[in-house]
């Protein structure tokens, strides 16, 4: 089968080629997984901003407008380089770009303040930030580790040698775990 992109190179790919099934897939893949990350976003957003801790709220907030951009422009980036033509692009961007203003919307009128009393028992703002906070917990030790230690998919050649993380590696990843319960001792909340 042959396949022209929008410069006018040709590439050719045999019937049987698992990487041309692959790369359709892809487009919907990496944009569904941004759309769930952007969501998760959300989730933080809105429950911290039903919570009536400002430094909170200021917090969360930057934190998701500073990686808002690269994540936008590196889904842009990735789409324009499968091949997809712009008006499509625009719409992924557009479901992007919306995932988290309407999950942060969703999240806080399901914790304002008439629910809060069905929801006290359970502090669902907790449970919310939570769950928000487990998605990139999830999304870094099952997609981005194995990248990063050599046992991911990969389109190298296995000269590389790369059999997992060194130990190094290892002890930074356990000490930045071990950080955040550090500077809980002596907070009680």
């Amino acid at each position: 089968m042959l396949l022209v992109d929008q410069i006018g190179n040709s590439h050719v790919h045999a019937p049987d080629d698992p990487e041309a099934g692959r790369s359709s897939n892809s487009k919907i893949t990496t944009t569904l997984g941004l759309v769930v990350h952007a969501a998760a976003d959300g989730v933080a957003l809105g429950a911290a901003a039903s919570t009536s801790q400002t430094s909170v709220q200021l917090i969360v907030f930057v934190a998701i407008m500073l990686h808002k951009a690269p994540a936008a422009f590196g889904l842009v980036s990735f789409l324009m380089h499968a091949g997809l033509e712009r008006n499509r692009i625009r719409k992924h961007l557009l479901v992007f770009a919306l995932a988290a203003p309407v999950l942060s919307m969703v999240t806080y009128l399901g914790l304002s303040k008439s629910s809060k009393e069905a929801l006290s028992e359970v502090n669902a703002t907790g449970v919310a930030m939570l769950f928000s906070a487990g998605t990139f917990l999830y999304v870094a030790t099952v997609h981005v580790l194995p990248e990063v230690g050599g046992m991911g998919h990969s389109h190298k050649p296995e000269s590389a040698g790369g059999k997992g993380l060194s130990r190094l590696e290892v002890a930074a990843l356990v000490l930045g775990c071990l950080i955040p319960l550090v500077l809980s001792i002596g907070h009680q909340h």
